[in-house]
């Protein structure tokens, strides 16, 4: 989960404290049977990975600077991230490149800074538009490949997001997310160099979502649902159960 802007430090690091409590004793998530992360805020970052070391949560960040270290007053770089604890760096939000004009170009540089470092990307792809999942599907591998081009060999995170179901009152359809997934299933396996790599659906994802899903994508990216620690909490319970159907592993990104 990224917590974008809507905690401040106070309410951040309650909401550490309550997840903490409940994962802490959660075996599926201790042992990485399950892999969670969250992602908050630059400021929130230290509170975060103190309060959930022990958990088996890991912590990333919500941007990453394109440019190495120097003189680029206020950027956050790669290496630094990784310094403060961070596994994982969200690249390429809908918001980023809507709100802040982040085009094909700038993603492509901060996906090459954040392998360089080690740093596993979570690059948020998908379609503006409601469209033909065939089309969508297209679109999205695009932008994969865009984002690729030139950086380092390692895993990536493949958030799909289709910008049109962001904060709408139900996901993308089942069915035009299979497709989408499917298309980027194909082409990271066609990449060598990307082994490792996974698929999460995000855009208003809920509880049920990661059953209908199936084998169709690795996790779920969820949003406002999980700021319910308890909430978190059921969707967790939702992939081990799914989990002990297929014997493999999921992510849960709250």
């Amino acid at each position: 989960m990224s917590l974008k802007a809507y905690f401040g430090r106070r309410d951040a690091r309650a909401w550490f404290a309550a997840v903490a409590e409940r994962l802490h004793d959660h075996a599926s998530v201790r042992t990485g049977r399950v892999t969670v992360f969250v992602i908050p805020s630059f400021l929130q970052l230290d509170d975060a990975v103190a309060a959930l070391s022990g958990t088996g949560v890991a912590v990333g960040a919500q941007d990453v600077s394109a440019y190495p270290p120097g003189a680029y007053t206020g950027e956050i770089t790669a290496a630094e991230l990784g310094e403060s604890g961070a596994l994982f760096v969200e690249v390429g939000h809908a918001e980023r490149r809507r709100l802040f004009g982040e085009t094909e170009a700038v993603v492509a540089a901060k996906t090459t800074a954040a392998l360089g470092a080690g740093l596993v990307p979570v690059l948020c792809l998908g379609e503006d538009e409601r469209a033909d999942a065939a089309a969508a599907a297209r679109a999205t591998v695009a932008q994969l490949r865009s984002a690729l081009e030139g950086a380092a060999d390692g895993p990536v995170v493949v958030a799909y997001e289709p910008v049109w179901a962001i904060g709408a009152a139900e996901p993308a359809p089942v069915d035009h997310i299979v497709t989408v997934t499917r298309a980027v299933r194909a082409a990271l396996d066609a990449l060598p160099e990307r082994a490792g790599s996974s698929i999460i659906y995000g855009g208003s994802a809920g509880p049920g979502l990661l059953t209908r899903l199936g084998d169709d994508v690795d996790g779920l990216f969820l949003g406002r649902f999980a700021h319910d620690p308890d909430a978190l909490v059921s969707v967790l319970d939702e992939a081990v159960a799914l989990d002990d159907r297929r014997h493999g592993g999921l992510e849960v990104a709250p």
